[in-house]
């Protein structure tokens, strides 16, 4: 077990494309410890998902897990850990919904990002099984969060903006002020 460095905006990591793991690589050593890894990392950095380019690894690799009864995201359910080996993400809806979010690799920084409301994901567990789950909300907004990561796309990337409104704002004052006013906003944050 080991906690890794996360790599912060500006990196390259974070911007390239990542790569398909194997067949031969599935359920290998060195695939097994990178999931354990990332599941310690996300935990010592406060997380509920993390990708691998996060810890400096481009491959399509993501994790994502969060209790219900969480200080950060109270009232937002629970998803017991989830392993997405090359993930393919398909959304199943036009409309969307908006999240203020936040990223280990952008620390002290939330964004108000309108995503589609219901995906569906398929991809591989860590036994080498193809999964399909469909997710709506607040999950559907985590999975899409952290896959984008497996595109090089950072969620400030997604982040419209609006004259005369702010919706990026620093942790701090989101959490002292509140949310700066959001067309149609989820009070929550990722």
């Amino acid at each position: 077990m080991a906690i890794r460095k996360v790599a912060r905006m500006g990196h390259p990591v974070l911007r390239e494309k990542t790569r398909q793991i194997t067949e031969a690589e599935m359920g290998s050593p060195w695939l097994n410890r990178l999931i354990e890894d990332m599941l310690h990392t996300m935990h010592e950095y406060g997380g509920i998902g993390i990708a691998a380019p996060q810890v400096h690894e481009p491959l399509k690799l993501a994790l994502i897990e969060f209790d219900e009864d969480s200080d950060r995201y109270p009232d937002m359910g629970e998803q017991g850990l989830m392993v997405l080996i090359n993930p393919v993400v398909t959304a199943l809806t036009e409309q969307t919904q908006g999240f203020w979010e936040g990223c280990l690799s952008i620390p002290e920084i939330r964004g108000f990002v309108e995503r589609p409301s219901k995906i569906r994901v398929d991809y591989t567990d860590e036994s080498g099984a193809s999964q399909s789950i469909e997710a709506e909300g607040f999950l559907a907004t985590v999975f899409q969060h952290e896959l984008d990561h497996l595109d090089g796309t950072l969620f400030l990337d997604r982040v419209k903006t609006e004259p005369q409104k702010t919706l990026i704002a620093f942790t701090d004052e989101f959490q002292k002020y509140g949310p700066p006013e959001t067309p149609d906003a989820v009070p929550a944050s990722i």
